[in-house]
């Protein structure tokens, strides 16, 4: 089961592949920082964790592109909240 997060620049999304289901985190481009609007894990895929999973890899990437992150979508606000390791990239 490969659960690598991948950006989808043309979707404006990145994405994890699980069970045959789509995870995603949708954002928008504001200069160098990235607008986290809104999270989607399919029903089937929900209570395994599946949701942390793809915000530490959407994280992790954003670092890795030297981005940083406003965080408008409500479940991504309490996640980063809980992860300090991360407050470095949030912004605004």
């Amino acid at each position: 089961m490969s659960e690598t997060v991948i950006d989808n620049p043309a979707q404006n999304r990145f994405e994890m592949a699980v069970d045959g289901e789509l995870a995603v985190v949708y954002y928008r481009r504001e200069g160098n920082s990235l607008v986290l609007v809104h999270t989607e894990v399919p029903q089937a895929l929900s209570g395994r964790g599946i949701g942390s999973r793809l915000a530490q890899g959407v994280f992790d990437l954003i670092r890795a592109g030297n981005q940083k992150a406003i965080v408008k979508c409500p479940f991504l606000v309490k996640w980063a909240s809980r992860h300090p390791e991360v407050d470095d990239l949030v912004v605004g």
